[in-house]
């Protein structure tokens, strides 16, 4: 069994279904702890090789996701291997694409989408889902069949 976050860590969002992920910025350093397992990176560009298994998501800064098929399959896995696995989701600033993901990682947990990107903002960071698109794509993304 792998250790699972500290649910008081930085970035840690507990999801209703108890779920622990880790949302950050990868322009910040990597918090101290435990590594991922698994991690979600939104980012225009490919990712540099990190020593843990990881999808790319192409999402470009302040955007949406170029292919939603791919965002819905990757973040249905993050899902699944959140129940017992270190998962986290970040993007260079940790705030727009991040909670963006976060909040429909929220949905797929079962919070209401009209709800999501408020949860994000309480429990995750308060500037999450920065523009008005991104609060739109949390607004009209449909659970993904768990």
């Amino acid at each position: 069994m792998i250790e699972n976050w500290d649910p008081t860590g930085p970035g840690v969002l507990r999801l209703p279904s108890g779920r622990l992920v880790r949302g950050r910025g990868l322009r910040h350093p990597l918090p101290p702890g435990p590594e991922p397992t698994f991690g979600v990176y939104l980012l225009g560009r490919a990712p540099a090789e990190l020593p843990w298994q990881s999808q790319w998501v192409r999402w470009p800064d302040f955007w949406l996701p170029r292919d939603s098929a791919d965002f819905r399959t990757v973040l249905l896995r993050a899902w699944e291997r959140a129940a017992d696995e270190r998962v986290e989701i970040a993007c260079g600033g940790g705030k727009g694409r991040t909670g963006t993901a976060l909040a429909c990682l929220a949905i797929v947990d079962g919070v209401p989408a009209g709800q999501a990107v408020a949860f994000v903002r309480e429990h995750y960071a308060r500037g999450a889902v920065e523009t008005p698109w991104q609060r739109r794509y949390v607004a009209r993304f449909a659970p993904v069949a768990v």
